[in-house]
């Protein structure tokens, strides 16, 4: 198991700075809205890459305040529950001028983002993923590949290949008059990413399929079946990659011109449904946030299973929309696993005596005996 064993903040949201020691496995964060509960969830979960849990822009998360450096800093120190000898500060800073562009450290010694995405991953709950079933298909892809590269922390680098690759077609393109043998090397290069990251997609969500048919059953959530509505994925499903490779880069030679529309794994939908394969989007909202639970908490076992390391689990709010029956399973099933976990709360509620309490208020935490 990834234990946290501190977190440190300068100049992150509402915190001019924070040095939070942590021992306890579950801590929840007790406090009225706008203390600054989600801010220290969000904080964590950008220890991995990606735009953590809000998906929030950089420059919208440095403190806004007149003696504020512009930029901020965060870092955790980790270690394995089993080799608690072995720790490791994580450090990740977007600093003044250069707000988009983050940088991660391992002790120091700076390394890139998929290095730091094999030593830390977070999965997590929060109320605004409810809007999943009901938004467009961009914000299932993301939620997906969220899903994706915590269990394969590679796809983040076929995700941002393939980018700018397309990218830079596209710029060609819009010219008008372009170079037809550097073209064909940039489609070459999305064909190949476009391929790697729709078998990473496809892999995830067998996986995850499988985890869950045999255990959601037993579980108080109805257990969701996923799949992936994408033109490349059905090719892999019929021809071998490299087949499917070739086809793309045909596909997209083919459509230099204006207008036309190339395939591409950017317009790819992730399907939900219920175990009797009716669409999510058709479930009451405490059926949808209950399959939203089992996804989540599935998923973090499938990356223990796969990688041998329990991702951290940040669960903002999580019994929102669920009945006392529901939320008592999830708290048990928190209570009895080992994963390290984070969660918010406007009441100790359901953690009383049985987690690590924190009072969050003007950017500090307070322990509650």
């Amino acid at each position: 198991m990834t234990h946290l064993a501190a977190l440190r903040l300068v100049d992150f949201r509402s915190y001019a700075a924070l040095d939070w020691t942590i021992e306890a496995r579950i801590n929840v964060l007790v406090g009225p809205n706008g203390a600054g509960k989600t801010n220290v969830l969000e904080a964590i979960s950008l220890l991995a890459p990606g735009r953590g849990l809000r998906g929030a822009k950089f420059a919208d998360l440095a403190r806004r305040a007149p003696d504020a450096g512009g930029g901020f800093a965060l870092a955790g120190v980790i270690t394995a529950q089993d080799r608690p000898a072995e720790r490791f500060e994580l450090t990740s800073t977007v600093g003044t001028g250069e707000r988009e562009r983050r940088k991660f450290f391992v002790d120091g010694q700076a390394v890139s983002s998929a290095e730091a995405a094999t030593l830390f991953s977070a999965v997590w709950l929060t109320p605004q993923m409810d809007r999943l079933f009901t938004e467009g298909a961009s914000a299932r892809r993301r939620f997906l590949d969220r899903l994706t590269l915590a269990l394969e922390p590679g796809h983040a680098r076929q995700v941002a290949a393939f980018e700018a690759a397309a990218a830079n077609r596209n710029r060609l393109l819009e010219q008008g008059r372009f170079d037809p043998v550097w073209c064909g090397i940039l489609e070459d290069s999305m064909a190949r990413h476009a391929v790697a990251m729709t078998a990473s997609r496809l892999d995830l969500i067998a996986r995850l399929n499988m985890v869950m048919a045999p255990r959601a059953a037993m579980a108080a959530f109805p257990p969701a079946r996923l799949d992936l509505l994408c033109e490349i994925g059905s090719l892999l499903t019929t021809y071998p990659a490299v087949e499917v490779e070739d086809r793309l880069r045909a596909r997209l030679a083919s459509t230099r011109g204006p207008g036309q529309t190339p395939m591409s794994p950017q317009r790819a939908d992730l399907l939900i449904a219920d175990a009797r394969g009716a669409s999510a989007a058709l479930a009451s909202t405490g059926e949808q946030r209950a399959m939203l639970v089992a996804i989540i908490l599935f998923h973090a076992e499938l990356v223990r299973e796969w990688r041998g390391a329990a991702p951290v689990l940040l669960l903002d709010e999580p019994f929102v929309h669920l009945d006392q029956t529901r939320q008592a399973a999830l708290r048990d099933h928190v209570l009895g696993g080992s994963m390290s976990v984070f969660c918010t709360a406007t009441e100790t509620g359901l953690w009383q005596d049985q987690a690590a309490i924190w009072s969050v208020a003007a950017g500090a935490l307070t322990r509650r005996v």
